[in-house]
């Protein structure tokens, strides 16, 4: 391309493409991750237990390493990873103060005149509610399963399988720690704690299937 340089001289001028901006969808994880990132170090700051704190976080902190190494090959619809930083706050709220101990749930107990601050069991509703869609995602594009009642209950399965997992987890964190990993535990003298623990991750399962598939095939279905 020819054309008159800045003191009227003919010769070749040389066009810069411009650079686009990544798309929204692209940037969002690296906003996700970077809020994610802020909110751990605030978490951080004058935790009732530091060790406790390390055990309540340690999900969040693994959940990052491999969100982080799998974005290229793998990467996950909006919803899915704007869910993962929902449950990483639960998480880190519940390892600043002790789930027992969270200022929002004993307002809710003193409200309701419940028997026990409740923030612990919202925390296993979202064990439930948010694993779910990330369960349903990779089974629906890593196997043959397409979205119908098979899909469903086997979300539901792997839900339910993490959920005893990480009682298994909390086991042996008493096993292993005695008396001083009550706070981790967090079952202010429920002898039924685990049981309820289960239950809430299956029903925030559920919940979260019957709301939210409809907008997850949507996204999934979007380049």
């Amino acid at each position: 391309m020819r054309g008159r340089g800045p003191l009227g001289e003919t010769g070749p001028v040389t066009v810069t493409p411009a650079v686009a901006p990544a798309p929204p969808r692209r940037r969002e994880p690296a906003v996700l991750l970077a809020i994610g990132v802020v909110a751990l170090v605030v978490s951080a700051f004058g935790a009732a237990s530091p060790g406790t704190w390390l055990l309540e976080v340690l999900a969040a902190l693994i959940a990052a390493v491999v969100l982080v190494a799998t974005y290229r090959r793998f990467p996950l619809t909006p919803l899915a990873y704007r869910l993962i930083l929902v449950h990483a706050v639960v998480l880190m709220i519940g390892g600043h103060w002790t789930y027992a101990e969270v200022p929002a749930g004993d307002w809710v107990r003193d409200a309701l005149g419940l028997a026990r601050n409740p923030y612990d069991r919202l925390g296993h509703f979202a064990q439930g509610f948010i694993p779910a869609i990330v369960a349903r995602e990779v089974l629906l594009r890593r196997t043959p399963l397409r979205p119908g009642r098979w899909l469903f209950a086997l979300t539901l399965c792997v839900v339910m399988a993490v959920s005893a997992t990480w009682e298994l987890f909390e086991w042996l964190a008493a096993v292993i720690g005695g008396s001083s990993a009550d706070d981790f535990l967090g079952t202010q003298g429920d002898v039924w704690d685990t049981q309820w623990d289960m239950f809430l991750a299956g029903v925030g399962a559920v919940t979260s299937l019957l709301l939210l598939s409809r907008l997850h095939d949507r996204q999934l279905a979007t380049p």
